[in-house]
């Protein structure tokens, strides 16, 4: 088995502080060409005075820039780098290059619980008399789908030593929870299937601004969790009998890990659907960026990396303008699945 501070990737040499102001700058621009740019074409001018709070010549405009395209940029800000920091933590704890809520199985917890809310339970989960709108109900439900394929995984890690034999672990788990949607999907009515197949293809539209305090906070926490656990995280990359040496609580570390990968994971697959390779792919940009392993330096960087990649997918899925929006899921592909093949070529030539 090969630990992870062995793994090596190419680097681009650039400073830290460069490096860092450059992804800042970055998000900014992306983030406003998102609110600039859209199905719809709205001129600068209007969507300025939208933002500043100015009455705006068309009403629509207004509602159009303010409760889609903000909420929409907030939510891929947020979404990308959640699910960045998410695969990190998963490569570091499982010692694995080729780890990440998709892979491992996690997003498939997430995504029967979601199935199991709209398709079984009508978009609400009752619990001691007490009936949770459907904001809490989807998210109750993908937290503990999450947690259960999550806890599942921690298990097997703890005996089955094998990156690979792990893998095809998280991959079989992957095709159970598949299989269990396909049975609720085929017992639903067509509403709740096409409903679930909408959710399926992934979109940064999901969270309106009412529910947008709620999804931050969420989102905010998690990360907060995960910038928590840098030292920790440090520690494993050495592996658990070095970490424990520093005075690491190794079950302790995998209980706030399991925590914070699971409200990121659940809170994003929720409400934006099962979204592909960032978890995976976004880690490995920034390590070749940074050229370091130091999670103190490496964590915040694939936050902002996974912003951006966001913010740019969100900006891709609208290209067709009037015609219709690309599905997110079709389009992450496109940019994660190069920089995971480049990883798996990369690993060969260095064991040869």
């Amino acid at each position: 088995m090969t630990h992870q501070g062995n793994y090596k990737q190419p680097t681009i040499f650039i400073g830290n502080g460069t490096i860092f102001f450059v992804c800042t700058v970055v998000i900014v621009l992306l983030f406003i060409a998102n609110l600039f740019f859209g199905s719809v074409s709205i001129p600068a001018k209007a969507v300025v005075q939208a933002i500043m709070g100015q009455e705006v010549e068309k009403a629509s405009w207004g509602y159009i820039i303010l409760q889609s395209r903000l909420p929409q940029a907030i939510t891929a800000t947020l979404c990308g780098g959640a699910l960045a920091v998410s695969g990190l933590m998963l490569q570091t704890a499982f010692n694995n290059p080729l780890a990440g809520p998709s892979i491992l199985g996690i997003s498939s917890g997430a995504n029967l619980g979601v199935a199991i809310v709209m398709l079984a339970g009508g978009g609400t989960i009752a619990a001691g008399g007490i009936t949770f709108g459907s904001f809490f109900s989807v998210l109750f439900g993908a937290f503990i789908g999450s947690m259960i394929i999550m806890s599942v995984i921690l298990a097997f890690s703890s005996f089955v030593k094998n990156n690979l034999m792990l893998l095809i672990i998280g991959i079989m788990i992957g095709y159970v929870t598949s299989s269990a949607i396909s049975l609720l999907n085929f017992f639903s009515t067509a509403e709740g299937v096409h409903s679930f197949i909408i959710w399926g293809m992934g979109n940064f539209g999901g969270v309106s601004m009412q529910q947008m305090p709620w999804f931050a906070s969420i989102c905010i926490v998690g990360l907060i969790l995960s910038i928590v656990l840098i030292k920790p995280l440090n520690a494993l990359l050495m592996g658990n009998q070095y970490a424990e040496n520093l005075g690491i609580n190794i079950k302790h570390t995998r209980n706030t890990l399991l925590i914070a990968t699971g409200l990121l994971t659940a809170i994003t697959t929720a409400f934006c659907g099962p979204i592909a390779f960032f978890g995976l792919a976004v880690p490995h940009v920034a390590r070749m960026v940074l050229g370091s392993q130091n999670h103190k330096r490496l964590l915040p960087l694939t936050i902002l990396i996974g912003s951006a990649t966001a913010l740019a997918c969100n900006l891709i899925c609208i290209l067709p303008g009037e015609s219709g929006i690309i599905p997110l899921n079709a389009v992450t592909p496109l940019l994660g699945a190069p920089v995971i093949i480049y990883v798996i070529v990369k690993q060969k030539r260095m064991a040869q």
